[in-house]
């Protein structure tokens, strides 16, 4: 909701309305929570019709190096949230060496690294799987845990790609604005609704087994 207020110049009422990307991020965000459902639904729909299945396959996850990638993708949401606030003091680059120092730039970049090292490790994870004789049409369970995952992956590299725009974009201008700023901090809402995603794909498919 806009929120009025009054300036002392010409006593004339200016609405301060909200930022029209930050409310169509939010928005889109709502439709994939609603894709991502789908996907629960399906692999629970599987679960619940071939439990013995599910019982036999689970033997094949790795759940130690799981939980490590899964701490990564977790960590990098921090890391997102310090570029933010790098952002919104309108820093684009580090001042010094120490992080403390840092810049959206660096935090954004340092993001990058680990979503990046997290997308490798669930590829090498599909590597070893497939080898061991779990493909995408090897079962339902086959099925149901490379299309929760591989759609959550592909979701996770659209985030890459967004933050090496921003990171593009700040180099590209000669003063860094409010715009710049907005367009990092509507990328952090979505690679925090990609991690939160994770979350509970981690629970469902790795821990509540």
């Amino acid at each position: 909701m806009g929120v009025t207020t009054v300036t002392s110049a010409n006593m004339q009422p200016t609405i301060n309305r909200p930022n029209t990307v930050a409310v169509g991020t939010i928005v889109w965000l709502g439709s994939e929570v609603m894709f991502f459902a789908g996907l629960f639904a399906i692999y629970f729909t599987l679960r619940s019709t071939s439990p013995e299945l599910w019982e036999s396959r689970i033997e094949f996850l790795d759940v130690p190096f799981a939980a490590v990638n899964t701490t990564i993708l977790v960590l990098s949401s921090v890391t997102a949230q310090f570029g933010v606030f790098a952002a919104e003091r309108l820093q684009p680059r580090a001042t010094g060496a120490s992080p403390t120092k840092w810049g959206m730039i660096e935090w954004f970049f340092l993001t990058y690294l680990m979503g990046a090292i997290f997308i490798a490790g669930q590829v090498y994870e599909y590597a070893v799987l497939v080898s061991e004789g779990l493909a995408l049409n090897s079962d339902a369970y086959g099925s149901a845990f490379y299309l929760t995952t591989g759609f959550h992956g592909l979701h996770v590299t659209g985030g890459l790609i967004a933050f090496l725009l921003v990171i593009g974009r700040a180099y590209a201008v000669k003063v860094f604005t409010h715009r710049e700023a907005t367009s990092a901090i509507v990328v952090s809402y979505y690679w925090h609704f990609v991690d939160v995603v994770w979350i509970g794909l981690f629970l469902v498919i790795y821990v509540l087994q």
